[in-house]
Formats: C-alpha cells, structure tokens, sequence
C-alpha cells in the first residue's frame, strides 16, 4: 500500500506540474492515460502470470521451475515492449487526434506520449522483477524501489518541465523524460536481486502457455479498461475539451483513493493461488472476506472528498472555471459509485488468482463494456451533466454479478471439502 500511495502521489504531482505549466498539457496528459494503461495492463499482466505460477509451482515443490519460470520472466517483458513500441508509436498521432480538438493539446499529446512508450523498457522491467520478489514473499524492495523511482520523477518534473540551471525548459516532453526515468531508477532496484538465469528457451514453451494463461485475465480487465476510457474520451471530445480533462483528472485521483483495492489485489494473487493448489478452501475465503472488509473501509475516503469537497481537488490542478463546473458534477456522481467498486474491483482478481479467467474476464467485460459504455452513451443524448451516472450503474451492475458468481464458488469449496470432512 505504501508503495502504491507513493506512485499515486506522483502520478497526482506529475499532473499538478503540467497543470501549471499548459492546460493544453494537462488535456494532453488525459489523452495520453489510455495508451499508458495499455503499457501497464501488458507490463503488470504478464508479471502476474509470472507470480501466480511461481506461487503454484512453489506450493508443489518445484522449486527449480519456479527459478526458470522467474528467469523467462525477463524475455517476455523485453519482447512484450518491443512489439509495442512498434506498434504504438507510428499511430499515435490518429489516435490522439479522437480524444483532442485543440492543434497545441494534440501536439503536446503526440510529444509525450512518444516518449513515454518508447521509453517503457524501464516500466516493464520494474514490473516483472516485482512481480519475481512478491511471488517469494518480498515486499519490502519493491516498495522501496517504486519510492525512489516516484521521488526522481518528483525532483525531476518542475526542473525539466519549467527549466532550471543548464537544463533548457522542455514542457510536456520534460514530464515524460521524468517518468521515464523514474521508471528506470525502480527497475534498476529491484533488478539487482530480480534478474535470473534465463533458462534455455526451445525448452519453455509449456511455462509461456502457463503464464499467459494465468496473466491475461489482468491484461483483458486492464485494457478493455483503456478501450472504454478511449470511447469515453471519444464521447466527451464532443462536448468540450474541458470534459475530457476532467475525466483525465477523475483517473488520475481514482488511483490515490483505490489503492487498498489495487496493494491487496496484488497482495492476495500469489496468496490465493498458493492456498487454492493446496485445498485450503478455508484460508481463501478468510483472504477474499478480509479483502473486501478493508477496501470498502478504505473507500469512504474517497467517497468524502469527491462527495465533499470536489473543488479543493479539482483546483489542485486547474483554476479553469469550465473544469471546475463540470467536474464538480461528475466527481459527486462518480464518488456515489466508489463502495460498488470494491466488489466490482476485487471479484475479477480472486477468479485470476483461482484459475478461473472466463468470470474474471466476464466480469470485466461487464462492467466497462456491457454496461458502462452503453449507458454512458445514451446518457449523453440527453447531456453532458448526466453522462457520470454511468459509473455508480456499472460499478453496481459488476459488483452484484460479482458476488452471485463468487457464492458459487464458495458453494463449490464446500461440497468439495465435504468428503474430507468425513474421513
């Protein structure tokens, strides 16, 4: 959790400087979210497959495929980021041109987000050697390295968007080169002791299978989570830019108040996995009930202050009157849908942990495709004030099908923990 509240920081910070610097920026910094959440989705899904199958392999004795599947790690994130380097960058400029109006927000938008793919070797390093050092049960360096990366981008962002001393005034582009590097500096932490034997490939084709078929779950829920925010964009850039931005700012925030949701999702993936190969039908449901106790707990900070006092936080980034208006609206009806999220949010993550991908993936798809792009739509015929109520029905909608699903399994576990109760 400490970890991710310092990434969330400097995400908030990241966006704050650019805010101060352009507008145009901070718009372009929204248009930019989706193709960044694709980077992570890829980054963060493949290291997934990688920790849940370790923790199974471990729970089994097979130590040694565990290194090897640790050490194939590495290839696959180096491989994951040259495929999308190559196919990202040549079509940012039409994909900006869907979710910007302005000629200078969509050049700012094309500048960064050049540079933050291009330079995303450094993400997906970081995320895979985490992932190795969480699945034995390390959390401690990864925490201290995505703290020293959020801090270098920190220190860096005022000196090389503004300019200061012999570094030239770089803007946008300044934003990028600090995350980029930040991202670098993390990913050098925990290479030192995450980087292992690459077992010889002709050999590893079962334990790819295995990881992708435990790691796309996250990669489905992530990007379909970037092609609904991109229709959404899409939808909004109808209205004004200044919607788009306030949607850029609500996910940028989400990430501060969900962090609960997102430390014990990455926390309860190789613990559940673990306890599942061993029947332990009891401990998981310990683990998924405690789970959801503290995340809707941890919710209601988020539900107070965008319920609260949306302007305070709306003018941590901009002084635009436009964006004040309409996302004080937004953020009320969005904050209405934040206790709904820590199901809709958590279920997904327990299927992927249990091996089940097709209600993790359903569920997903449920909630930002199925209900909230359709409703989302509809609602803006009638208006722009009224396209938020689409978050509190989708995060619901998730969230309920969620839990039928879930009680399932649990009747499940107990039919099949019957027969050795009896023995």
């Amino acid at each position: 959790m400490l970890a991710q509240l310092i990434q969330a920081l400097y995400n908030v910070v990241d966006s704050a400087f650019v805010g101060q610097y352009s507008g145009d920026g901070l718009t372009a910094l929204s248009v930019i979210f989706p193709i960044q959440l694709v980077l992570i989705a890829m980054a963060v899904g493949t290291g997934i497959g990688v920790n849940t199958y370790m923790a199974r392999l471990t729970a089994k004795g097979r130590f040694q495929d565990a290194q090897d599947v640790a050490g194939l790690g590495t290839v696959l994130a180096v491989v994951t980021w040259v495929v999308l380097t190559i196919l990202f960058v040549p079509l940012m400029e039409p994909y900006v041109m869907t979710g910007a109006n302005r000629p200078m927000a969509v050049e700012y938008a094309v500048t960064y987000g050049t540079i933050v793919t291009a330079g995303s070797l450094g993400l997906f390093l970081e995320s895979m050697w985490t992932k190795i050092h969480q699945a034995e049960g390390n959390m401690r360096l990864p925490m201290y390295a995505q703290l020293v990366g959020a801090v270098v981008n920190v220190i860096l962002d005022p000196i090389m968007i503004f300019g200061m001393g012999p570094i030239p005034e770089m803007g946008v582009a300044g934003a990028a080169y600090a995350t980029v590097i930040g991202q670098f500096c993390a990913a050098a932490i925990v290479g030192v002791r995450g980087l292992r034997r690459i077992p010889r490939l002709p050999t590893s084709s079962p334990h790819i299978r295995q990881v992708y078929q435990l790691g796309y779950p996250a990669m489905v829920m992530q990007s379909l989570y970037t092609v609904y925010i991109i229709i959404l964009n899409a939808i909004l850039a109808g209205f004004c830019d200044e919607a788009v931005t306030v949607l850029g700012l609500y996910y940028k925030l989400q990430m501060f108040f969900f962090i609960p949701l997102m430390a014990l999702q990455t926390c309860i993936v190789p613990i559940l996995s673990y306890n599942y190969a061993r029947r332990s039908y009891d401990r998981c449901r310990e683990i998924v009930r405690d789970s959801l106790i503290i995340s809707i707990s941890f919710m209601a900070v988020g539900v107070f202050c965008f319920e609260v006092i949306p302007v305070q936080v709306i003018g941590l980034f901009s002084d635009s009157p436009e964006v004040i208006d309409i996302g004080i609206v937004a953020f009320r009806w969005i904050g209405a849908s934040f206790f709904s999220a820590a199901l809709s949010l958590m279920f997904p993550v327990v299927f992927q942990a249990l091996g089940s991908p097709l209600p993790s993936v359903l569920l997903s798809l449920t909630r930002q495709i199925f209900v909230m792009i359709p409703v989302f739509w509809g609602l803006s015929l009638i208006g722009l004030d009224y396209v938020w109520i689409a978050f509190p029905v989708a995060e619901t909608a998730a969230g309920l099908l969620g839990l039928v699903l879930y009680r399932r399994q649990v009747a499940d576990w107990k039919r099949m923990s019957r027969p050795v109760n009896q023995t």
